[in-house]
């Protein structure tokens, strides 16, 4: 049996609508212009600080807008999501099947763990881990290597899946198999680039990678 790390944004949900909601509001309480969608979207993946960096360039401004968003994401962003369509079939069959699951994910934790509480698979899940507020753990590499903390040593093999160059990093910094999937946000050439071990068109993929 294998033990699966899932990334969420991107792979179990489509997050665009409350990501990008909450980047606009938090640059509209800092005065600072909103750009259009698709740049919007490039906040999808990476640790927030990251993606405020460059554009608000001061240690203070950064962690307010970081704060705005999170203000509104606590009260509308965690419910503006959509599950992809055969995604949690798929997940309940790799936990019946005996497979270890669990959540591997940038976001802030607590709003990832009231996020899998209301997946209707999300009890398939055996631990969730995401970034902590203050930004201590917020890199894939420092949250898989969390999770292991957490779950102890893997008793089979270990994989990364998700839509990113940062999952598929994450997986290769710890070499664990990488799985990219392409219905998120990163797409094909940004998962062959970063070396992802397999590439999934769509979840029902994922039952032939791992004999269900």
């Amino acid at each position: 049996m294998a033990t699966i790390f899932f990334d969420l944004d991107g792979t179990l949900i489509d997050s665009a609508v409350g990501i990008t909601r909450c980047v606009a509001h938090a640059l509209e309480q800092m005065g600072e212009p909103v750009p259009p969608q698709a740049q919007l979207r490039r906040w999808i993946g990476p640790p927030l600080r990251d993606s405020f960096g460059p554009l608000l360039a001061d240690d203070a401004r950064i962690e307010e807008a970081v704060q705005h968003y999170r203000d509104r994401f606590e009260t509308h962003g965690w419910a503006e999501h959509e599950i992809y369509e055969g995604i949690g079939e798929v997940v309940l069959a790799l936990s019946g099947a005996g497979h270890r699951l669990a959540v591997v994910t940038a976001k802030n934790e607590p709003h990832a763990r009231k996020i899998i509480a209301h997946l209707p698979f999300g009890h398939a899940f055996e631990e969730i881990i995401g970034a902590t507020p203050c930004g201590r753990l917020s890199h894939k590499p420092e949250l898989i290597g969390e999770a292991f903390a957490r779950l102890g040593p893997p008793a089979g093999d270990t994989w990364m899946i998700g839509d990113r160059h940062m999952d598929i990093d994450g997986a290769r910094h710890h070499g664990i198999g990488s799985v990219g999937v392409l219905w998120g946000f990163g797409g094909e050439e940004e998962l062959r680039a970063a070396g992802a071990t397999h590439l999934a068109s769509r979840p029902d993929d994922l039952r032939g990678l791992f004999a269900l």
